[in-house]
């Protein structure tokens, strides 16, 4: 990305932050800041469980080890109550994220309508530039992504951050020490599945972060490809409809065929580069569960780890390298949110050079005064 693309994208992002925070200030604002930490609290208690899941699974596997019904009896019924509140909080879950997402959506939505519709600025935003002669799909589209996304990646980065903590300290007890003779000599790794799972999330991140650099870019160029051809296809209805002469019908037509074209092509180029990041996301879901297996086989074929333990450590790495490989996971979701947010942006920066009384660096036009944030 060029310098000038650079302070274009901060500005955009720094416009939609300057409009999108009116929602999260004021003093009923108080309501929505408590659902979020009862978010946070359900994550915690998810973590909790996943906790004890990960030694269930331990006894488990002992248990099966050693033959012993009466254990496992114990671990079946151990696991009747583990299921169930694991449902519970995931049902909970999923309804203050989509309540907070609702309503966040529904107020920053509010406010983009009014200040697009206020001065007549709808009719004469097309005068500013052509790129920004699509509001309806920012308004519609790119508001919902823009206020979906930041909850749930918010919640999976704390989720992800808690989950390093706590695994970490299961990898690093269960794991313990492994010397690696090195000549004559015998080198002694202190923690070794933590060391392993640091240097392999590592490589992982950095071969996404290469291969996924112009993704952002590419699904801006998508998403204005396909508001593009929403476009084109109303300028046909408005002709069959009479509410354009029908002599523009073959031009409209020409251009709606174009429109087309152009949102394919697009597509095909948005394609190519997910088959790229799909070679690193998909290959490391494979790999990361059968290299934290490798990592602890030498430990248990020597005896010094008993089955339990190496299903236990095995599902620990996985959890925590998924911790640390969050930005793997999550690039396209955070490709889509910063493309989005970047457009709702350019609209409001144009709808700000429209703004004549007040100058753009000065317009705040979608803020609240303190103590006016509304939830439904």
């Amino acid at each position: 990305m060029t310098e000038p693309e650079q302070n274009g994208s901060s500005r955009t992002r720094s416009r939609f932050w300057q409009s999108a925070s009116g929602f999260w200030r004021g003093a009923t604002a108080w309501r929505v800041w408590a659902l979020c930490a009862l978010l946070v609290i359900v994550v915690v208690l998810q973590l909790y469980v996943q906790f004890r899941f990960n030694y269930w699974n331990r006894d488990f596997f002992d248990a099966l080890e050693s033959r012993d019904p009466a254990r496992l009896r114990g671990q079946a019924l151990l696991l009747v109550p583990l299921c169930v509140g694991s449902i519970a909080l995931a049902v909970t879950s999923v309804w203050g994220r989509m309540t907070v997402q609702r309503r966040w959506r529904d107020w920053l939505t509010g406010k983009v309508i009014d200040y697009w519709v206020e001065d007549d600025r709808y009719a004469r935003l097309a005068a500013v530039q052509s790129e920004q002669q699509i509001p309806e799909y920012r308004i519609a589209e790119d508001v919902r992504i823009a206020t979906d996304a930041p909850i749930d990646l918010a919640l999976g980065l704390v989720s992800a951050l808690l989950s390093a903590v706590i695994f970490i300290q299961i990898l690093w007890t269960v794991g313990g020490d492994i010397a690696l003779p090195v000549g004559d000599h015998s080198f002694r790794i202190p923690g070794y599945l933590v060391v392993g799972v640091a240097l392999y999330s590592g490589i992982v991140t950095t071969a996404m972060m290469t291969v996924g650099a112009p993704l952002t870019r590419l699904v801006q160029i998508k998403n204005q490809a396909e508001a593009e051809l929403i476009t084109a296809a109303h300028e046909l209805r408005d002709i069959g409809e009479g509410v354009a002469p029908q002599g523009q019908r073959p031009e409209v037509c020409r251009d709606l065929r174009s429109a087309l074209r152009a949102a394919i092509d697009q597509w095909r180029r948005l394609c190519w580069q997910l088959m790229q990041t799909t070679i690193v996301s998909h290959g490391n879901s494979l790999l990361a569960p059968i290299i934290g297996l490798v990592l602890c086989a030498p430990k248990f074929l020597s005896g010094a780890m008993t089955l339990g333990e190496l299903t236990q450590a095995a599902a620990a790495f996985t959890l925590v390298q998924a911790s640390f490989n969050w930005v793997v996971d999550n690039y396209g979701r955070i490709a889509d949110w910063m493309s989005s947010l970047e457009r709702v942006g350019g609209l409001l920066l144009s709808l700000d050079r429209l703004n004549r009384a007040t100058p753009p660096q000065q317009a705040e036009a979608l803020s609240l005064p303190a103590g006016s944030v509304k939830l439904p």
